[in-house]
């Protein structure tokens, strides 16, 4: 059967220990399916600053380059946040990665599982028993690629960022969005604030543009504050959003708390073809790093969109999402989400009960 190479990037925090997991569970499906799945571990974000003086050293970057896709854990944390700009792990890392890459698309899936609806603290009248949203964010451009800097002003020195995009970068990302929605309810959001910024009103209509492409997908447009409103208003009015980086970054974690924890959430950032990255939403968690207590579903459901999208793995996929469902409809629980009527387990047992399940 198959053989794939993966870049192990686990990062910091709870990043080794969630990762750990997500490699069990990918042996798991190698041994159920036939697949071999070869792992190189490379260093970065803050470790990578401990050993090297620099959050992504090239000899990282090139074992990216010479994979078929990343397994990323999180990165960052209090220890590094004095390092200037560049050399902080979320910039010196995630952004280069991204940039280095060419990983343009990110798709974050904010599903509510049956199991957890409970958890929500949205009320059941309106969010029901489940829920399921697609956030498409554009990943390497607008505000935190574009110009930057500080100047002195009339009233002292100012700061500036500056937020730009083509209509090539808006048309491919809308590209992404409307066949994403070609596979779910056929719907796509468009969050934008072309009421009063010039780089939304581009977008609004390149976005307009490419939906021409795709008659059976039905567009509408909304500005970014009033979509923030209507997702804990009216969750249920989005399937796929799309919108800019800085917007995305706001929009899909709003999305993740509503579906009860933000240790529950996958990602998936893409480029031209198959090659992606995969990686869970949340932060590195320092303080309950290597005390058993991190959720790995989040980075388990990475490795599934990994399977899916680079690997073509469909069914292999949706195994480990089963296998997820099964063990979360059982009552197990890691500390996050755990409840007086659920059962609490660790890491590392959450694994292995999902890899069990499979």
């Amino acid at each position: 059967m198959g053989s794939y190479n993966i870049a192990v990037l686990k990062g910091d925090g709870i990043g080794p220990d969630v990762v750990a997991e997500a490699m069990n569970v990918l042996n798991c499906i190698g041994e159920k399916y036939g697949h071999s799945f070869h792992f190189n571990e490379k260093l970065a974000g803050g470790c990578a600053y401990d050993v090297y003086g620099e959050p992504l050293p090239d000899e990282t970057l090139e074992a990216c380059r010479n994979s078929d896709a990343i397994l990323l854990g999180a990165v960052g944390g209090p220890k590094w946040d004095h390092l200037p700009a560049n050399l902080r792990p979320e910039a010196g890392a995630l952004l280069k990665l991204r940039s280095s890459l060419g990983l343009y698309a990110n798709l974050r899936p904010a599903i509510i599982h049956k199991a957890l609806s409970a958890a929500s603290p949205i009320k059941t009248e309106i969010i029901g028993d489940s829920l399921d949203i697609l956030v498409v964010r554009e990943l390497t451009g607008g505000i935190y690629f574009g110009k930057r800097g500080t100047r002195t002003g009339k009233y002292g020195m100012e700061a500036y960022d500056e937020e730009a995009y083509s209509e090539y970068e808006v048309k491919r990302i809308a590209v992404q969005a409307f066949e994403a929605a070609m596979k779910r309810s056929k719907r796509v959001t468009s969050i934008d604030k072309a009421n009063v910024l010039e780089s939304s009103k581009l977008w609004r209509r390149v976005v307009t543009e490419v939906a021409k492409d795709y008659p059976e997908v039905e567009l509408d447009h909304m500005y970014v504050d009033n979509a923030a409103m209507q997702l804990v208003r009216n969750p249920k009015h989005f399937d796929v959003i799309v919108t800019s980086n800085i917007f995305g970054d706001i929009i899909s974690d709003e999305a993740s708390q509503i579906t009860g924890s933000i240790g529950m959430l996958p990602s998936a950032s893409l480029a031209d073809g198959a090659f992606g990255m995969y990686e869970p939403i949340h932060g590195s968690a320092p303080d309950i790093a290597g005390r058993d207590m991190a959720n790995p579903i989040a980075t388990i459901l990475s490795a599934a969109m990994m399977l899916k999208f680079s690997f073509g793995l469909t069914e292999e996929s949706q195994a480990i999402e089963d296998a997820v469902t099964k063990v979360l409809d059982a009552g197990y629980r890691t500390p996050d989400i755990f409840s007086a009527d659920t059962k609490e387990v660790g890491t590392k047992e959450m694994g292995r009960l999902i890899c069990e399940a499979i």
